[in-house]
Formats: C-alpha cells, structure tokens, sequence
C-alpha cells in the first residue's frame, strides 16, 4: 500500500489536505473508517457514494445512557475528520473500480452494468464490497467494509420520498434552542418519532394489497455527519428500510446546531434526479411546512405532471401553505397530483386509504 501524501493540485481547499497530513505526521490521525451510504441502482446503472474518515470511536447508543455520553457523540459525529485525497476500491458483481476522496473525504461509484440485469433483479438488496488501498496511519490494518444497493426495477409502480425532520422525527427545525436541545441530550434510541408515523409508511411500502414493496427513499437537509444516528433511529423505530440522501456538511464543529439549515435546493435537485432516474415510477412525496417542503414538491409536480400521485405535508404552522397560494389544489389536480396538509399521521392514512394509496384497513390500526 501507497503510504498517503496530499495532493494539492487542482484542490480548492488545500487546507482540508494539510490538516489532515499534519495531523498524520503527529501521530494524531486515528485509525481510518470506510462509511458506506446505502446506495440505489436500477437494471442498469449502479450508484454507490460513502467517506473515508477518522474512527472516532462512535458506539451503538443505549436507552439509558447518559447525557455527557449523548453529548460527545454529538461532538464526534461532527468533529471528526475526513480524510481526502485516498484511494478506495468497489467491488459489485464481481465488477471492480477505484475512486479517489475528495477535499471532503467523499467517494462515488457509477456502475454501468448492461448485462447484468438478470442478475441485479435476483433480489432488492445487493452488497457491494469496499477496500481502503492507502496507508494512512503506521501499523494500519487492512481497512475493508461492506455496504448495501437498493434496485428497483421498471416494474416497480410507485417510490415514496420523505423529508426526516419534522416529518418523521421531532426536531423542532425551526426552533433553535429546542432542536439544539435535542441534538445534544438526546440519541437514536430517545428521539421520538411522530405517533404512528411508522405504521403509515409500513402501510405505503405494502400499498393497497399489502404486496407491493415500494420502496423508500428519505430526501433531507441534514447532513451525512448524522448518518448512524439516522440509521439506528428507524431501525429501531421500525421504519422502512430506504435509501438516505443527505447533504454534505457545510459548518464547522462550532456551529453544528445549524445542521438542517440554510438552502434547501438539495432536497429538489435530489427528488428531480430521482424522477429522471426512475422514469416509469409514480411518486408519494412527504414532508412538513416547517421549512420548504410545500414549494419544492409544488414545483416538482407541476416540472412532473402525472408523475408525482400524491403530497403529504404535515402542518407545523399556522398558517396553510395551500392558502397562500391561489387554487394551489386545483392546478395540482390538473397534473393528477392530489396534495392535503395534515395536522396528525391517522389523517394522513385516512386520505391515502381514501384514494387506493394503503390498505382501507390501515387507519384504524394506526395510533396516534
């Protein structure tokens, strides 16, 4: 293996690379760590994305631990460095490629895979191996992990795309000492999800006749950084296995309490991507009325017409999104696009049951 040396050329950010590279010299640079994101595909293409960063050590959180220990997880997760500028190798259907990290210690993979479909349509989950080829630290054990793709076939009549904060989970996004009350006191076992909540997109993913096994995809703000805590969260919570799209972290550790913040045009570059990907699917597009959720679902029904069958938004304001815009519900019909704002989940799955999305049944299991 290629002991690491930073590569300056063509970096934007070459002080992402000499902190790094100091720190190695020091002897201070932990142990790296391959995190893999769950990746998508369809019957062709393949994509896989991850980061190689320090191991900070993050472990599995208890439902009884204490509050110091929530509160340096939350410092880890956005304290630790990022390693740009090394090698990683994918394996996937005994196909093999090398991407470097960038300034963010990112990696991506696009597996185009043409004769391969018989075989990426075997099952929903894939999993792809990956291998660290740099030396970073002296005495390195082989770095290697693996991590899961989602495919879903031209056969698949529908996917479900949802926000997380204040839509799944109770984040108070727009409220700053509460949501950073949160962030700090509280893990993945302790955050609570909105009553029922799961029930509801268990219902979505077995749509009318309990077999459809749409699959999930959770569009959101926050960033990777927040990656484990997600994934614990709805394991535990029992929600649907997805696929996660964050986004890349845009604060430093002094200023983590905005995660979630600011622009929300990834989430619509996100979806749209989707859209385009997967061309023969309709989609059930989720979200609340706390931030932007209402306008980029809007505007991609009306960029998607026939394509998106429904918007659930769950009001967190006053004030109705739908009421400030003239004949909003009207216009989306005219895309087939029904859109209602809900005060509560049973509402939510009372009008999807209504409209043949979920079983009629599911309403009246779901609790609130």
């Amino acid at each position: 293996m290629k002991y690491f040396k930073p590569v300056f050329r063509g970096i934007k950010k070459p002080f992402k690379f000499l902190k790094v590279f100091l720190k190695q010299k020091a002897g201070w640079l932990d142990v790296p760590k391959i995190l893999p994101y769950k990746g998508y595909g369809n019957e062709t293409d393949v994509f896989i994305e991850g980061m190689v960063i320090e191991d900070k050590g993050l472990t599995k959180p208890k439902d009884n631990q204490q509050l110091w220990q929530n509160i340096l997880a939350t410092f880890k997760r956005f304290s630790s460095n990022e390693i740009p500028g090394v090698k990683v190798k994918a394996e996937f259907l005994h196909e093999k490629q090398i991407a470097t990290t960038d300034e963010k210690g990112f990696f991506s993979f696009h597996f185009y895979l043409p004769d391969k479909k018989n075989e990426l349509l075997t099952k929903e989950w894939h999993t792809v191996h990956l291998s660290l080829l740099d030396q970073i630290v002296e005495n390195q054990p082989q770095i290697y992990t693996t991590g899961e793709v989602r495919i879903i076939s031209g056969n698949q009549s529908r996917i479900i795309v949802s926000d997380i904060d204040d839509t799944v989970m109770i984040s108070h996004s727009t409220q700053t000492l509460r949501k950073l009350r949160l962030m700090l006191l509280k893990n993945a076992l302790t955050r609570l999800p909105f009553p029922g909540v799961a029930q509801f997109y268990q219902s979505l993913t077995n749509g009318k006749e309990k077999q459809e096994n749409n699959p999930f995809f959770y569009v959101s703000s926050s960033e990777w950084n927040l990656y484990d805590l997600l994934e614990d969260f709805f394991s535990f919570n029992k929600l649907p296995k997805g696929v996660f799209l964050l986004r890349k972290l845009n604060n430093s550790i002094y200023k983590f309490w905005k995660s979630g913040g600011g622009n929300h045009d990834h989430k619509y570059k996100k979806i749209k991507a989707l859209l385009k990907f997967y061309p023969q699917q309709k989609f059930i597009l989720i979200g609340d009325s706390g931030q932007q959720d209402p306008s980029i679902y809007s505007k991609i029904a009306f960029e998607f017409p026939g394509r998106i069958e429904a918007i659930y938004i769950r009001r967190i304001r006053s004030k109705s999104f739908a009421e400030k815009q003239e004949n909003l519900d009207e216009k989306l019909l005219e895309v087939q696009t029904l859109y209602t704002e809900v005060k509560d989940t049973i509402q939510a799955a009372r009008h999807a049951s209504k409209n043949g999305l979920i079983n009629a049944g599911v309403p009246s299991e779901i609790k609130n």
